[in-house]
């Protein structure tokens, strides 16, 4: 997709790109910004690359305002991701606890199994399959 965005871009020129320039930077800017664990450095080199080619394409100063303005909108939603989370455990404490309760239970999971990697002949202990009980209808 970003090369598509990258050859559209050429083709269609100075002129006509610029009212468009937003919507192209979008998902460019995302993956720049991206920080999560299996990111691929190729999309990010490619990315890096198109802007470069939209810079020359467009002029610094146009680009300037339009990657501001994506720039600035990423920040907004972001916040309001936030904002609605809090909001949410006000609203909803039940939801809350039970996100708050599986985040402590993923950490001490990843803190056993990063022991067991570095100490391979340590054994974390690890919570008893409950499978039958589980089945069982108690009342």
């Amino acid at each position: 997709i970003f090369k598509f965005l990258g050859a559209i871009s050429v083709d269609l020129g100075k002129d006509r790109i610029e009212p468009y320039l937003p919507t192209i930077l979008t998902p460019l800017y995302r993956e720049l910004n991206s920080n999560y664990a299996e990111q691929d450095p190729t999309l990010k080199n490619l990315s890096q690359e198109i802007i470069e080619l939209l810079k020359k394409l467009v002029g610094l100063e146009a680009f300037s305002l339009a990657f501001s303005s994506v720039q600035k909108q990423a920040h907004q939603k972001r916040a309001m991701r936030k904002k609605q989370r809090a909001l949410q455990t006000v609203a909803n404490p039940d939801i809350a606890a039970r996100r708050k309760l599986k985040r402590h239970k993923n950490k001490a999971e990843t803190r056993k199994r990063k022991i067991e990697f570095l100490r391979p002949a340590y054994k974390a202990k690890r919570p008893r399959s409950h499978a039958l009980k589980d089945l069982a209808m108690v009342e």
